[in-house]
């Protein structure tokens, strides 16, 4: 039986676990590994409620298809996340499974993602894309919500400088950017004054903490930062800001990008941004180089401590193990859900 307090000739009711409010802002591949870590963290005894703010500029693969050929958000980073967020059931596990199912043969439909052609025809039934993100959530049994940054599809541009040269050329759309071969100086969306789906905002807004990355750093991470209303509300947020930075530069989008270098494009795309911590494997900045003291000092520019961590997977693969990172993001976030939890209690 559950013992309370009684004050005064008042009952008490029974204390509830209170949830951390936890918001991932990204796309693809790398919003999923944040969000799979951070699902890893929500456990009896310590309760989080996930969203995940997702790009929507992809216009490549089976994503590109269905979004040229029915006018509709992209699904596939939506996609991701949802697959990430899914239960752990037999049937949420098969749902999953049938999600990432790509279609064979060679007509129309091969190559298509399944989950893709599920969200394609919840949008077109629903119309309203956090109504439709929601029933596939319940499909999979997701312990979280997935959200667009905005609720129309976006293109993205970018300055492009040939590599030996100071050469730029402008590049449209993320696939084209993804195979440029050059580094991006400059990205911007267009149209450049889309609104930004409220109910994220309204997540941002709400949050605790904000998780920024890892992924593609400027068709992934920057993207939907350049939401104007998604920016503006990580800016003004009270939330812990958490930047999780890559394990390996890509080829093309960040070939030779440092460590710091990745800070500053946030910063000078961003400029009201701030970081409470930037989590970073000791293989990207190692103790003692020249590498980690500019880190450093990017990272103090924008408010931030770094935390070198071991998050990179055993295999020696450029991707985040998830326990790991989930025990470095639980550090970053110092504390924010003990204080969480007694202010509730208040």
């Amino acid at each position: 039986m559950t013992r309370v307090r009684a004050r005064a000739g008042k009952v008490a009711k029974p204390r509830r676990t209170p949830k951390l409010r936890v918001v991932a802002i990204g796309g693809g591949h790398g919003l999923a590994a944040s969000v799979r870590a951070l699902k890893h963290l929500d456990q009896p005894g310590r309760r989080l409620d996930l969203s995940a703010v997702v790009s929507v500029a992809d216009d490549g693969a089976s994503s590109g298809r269905v979004r040229s050929e029915l006018g509709i958000l992209p699904p596939g980073d939506l996609r991701k996340s949802l697959v990430a967020l899914a239960g752990d059931s037999p049937t949420a596990v098969t749902a999953a499974t049938l999600f990432e199912h790509r279609l064979g043969g060679t007509g129309p439909l091969a190559g298509h993602a399944v989950g893709n052609l599920i969200l394609a025809g919840l949008l077109e039934q629903l119309g309203d894309a956090p109504t439709a993100l929601a029933a596939a959530a319940a499909m999979l049994d997701a312990r979280g919500r997935v959200l667009p940054a905005a609720e129309r599809p976006l293109v993205l541009g970018g300055e492009v400088v040939t590599a030996g040269s100071d050469r730029a050329e402008k590049v449209g759309g993320q696939a084209a950017l993804v195979r440029a071969r050059g580094r991006i100086r400059r990205l911007w969306i267009d149209p450049e004054d889309v609104p930004a789906c409220p109910a994220a905002v309204q997540a941002i807004e709400a949050a605790d903490a904000v998780v920024i990355g890892p992924g593609s750093w400027f068709t992934s991470v920057l993207a939907p930062l350049l939401v104007p209303g998604i920016g503006a509300a990580v800016a003004r947020t009270r939330a812990k800001v958490v930047l999780v930075l890559n394990l390996a530069a890509g080829p093309g989008e960040t070939e030779g990008m440092t460590a710091a270098a990745h800070v500053d494009v946030l910063a000078e795309h961003l400029p009201g941004l701030r970081c409470d911590a930037i989590v970073t494997d000791p293989s990207v900045a190692p103790a003692n180089s020249e590498v980690t003291t500019k880190l450093d000092s990017a990272a103090a520019a924008m408010g931030a401590r770094v935390i070198h961590a071991p998050v990179a997977a055993a295999d020696g693969t450029p991707r985040h193990d998830q326990s790991l990172l989930a025990a470095a993001l639980w550090g970053a976030l110092d504390g924010a859900y003990e204080r969480m939890a007694v202010d509730s209690w208040r």
